[in-house]
């Protein structure tokens, strides 16, 4: 694997500083560099493994210590997504975005997908991940057709409504959560909503185009017409088990399809001023 340069000269230069405290087992990485696919775009994303003993001491000082490991333009912890151990950083010139997760020892085999081991002590992180393979995440296609005509609903009023700017990010909300992991299902990946989306499936992200718009009634109502085809048709083609709720599908079709009508221009309004 060939990494850019800026990855390269970080990786060769930041885990033997890290080796330095020894309260730190090992450091793998994730992601894109773990599967062998980064370019000079990719973030960097650590894995740390701390001994269980010390990590209470280690977590308080996270932010200091990737200081001292490297230079750092700004940093923040995770929480918003729901992982506090997690900082993410801007390290650098030149500018690269490094995530650090900070997990204990006996937490460090719990993954989604591969790791590559950068270095550890005595072998223990390799042996971890030797008993203990990833556990990726299910597309559940039932969860998303309990919900996806209520948000086909939701959609529609916020249309209707004239919240054009609630209606173009609850687009990319579905994008994110129904048709992206479900061309990462087809393609046997992990689901990570529309990341890579144009490389890994060319002929369906031409299909996803249709469900962007602007800031337009029309063009919103359109995008989630589109949605609602391209579910109904991917989720058909998916092989996976669920039970579809005819009657929420077509009360919801109908209030959208009504939404759309209503957003189209009346004979004789697009009509130049007198003509």
């Amino acid at each position: 694997m060939v990494l850019p340069a800026p990855h390269a000269r970080f990786l060769e230069e930041v885990p033997p500083r890290i080796e330095r405290d020894d309260r730190i087992v090992g450091v793998a990485a994730a992601g894109s560099i773990a599967n062998g696919r980064p370019d000079e775009y990719s973030d960097v994303d650590l894995v740390l493994a701390v001994e269980d003993d010390r990590f209470d001491s280690v977590l308080p000082e996270r932010i200091d210590l990737i200081r001292s490991w490297t230079p750092l333009v700004a940093a923040f912890t995770g929480e918003h997504v729901g992982e506090p151990r997690l900082v993410i950083t801007l390290v650098g010139p030149p500018l690269l975005h490094v995530d650090f997760k900070f997990v204990s020892v006996r937490d460090f085999g719990a993954r989604v997908d591969d790791l590559r081991v950068l270095w550890e002590r005595e072998g223990r992180l390799s042996a971890i991940l030797a008993e203990q393979p990833p556990s990726p995440p299910r597309l559940d296609l039932q969860w998303i057709e309990d919900r996806f005509w209520v948000w086909v609903h939701y959609g529609a009023a916020k249309i209707a409504r004239g919240e054009l700017f609630e209606a173009v990010g609850f687009l990319a909300f579905l994008r994110e959560t129904v048709l992206g992991p479900l061309i990462h299902q087809r393609k046997g990946l992990l689901l990570q909503g529309v990341r890579r989306l144009e490389a890994l499936d060319p002929e369906r992200a031409e299909a996803v185009r249709a469900t962007v718009c602007g800031y337009d009634r029309a063009e919103a109502g359109k995008a989630l017409l589109a949605f609602v085809e391209l579910y109904q048709r991917w989720s058909a083609e998916s092989g996976l088990p669920f039970e579809r709720n005819h009657d929420a599908q077509a009360s919801a079709v109908e209030f959208l399809a009504g939404v759309v009508r209503s957003t189209r221009p009346r004979a004789g309004e697009d009509e130049e001023p007198g003509s």
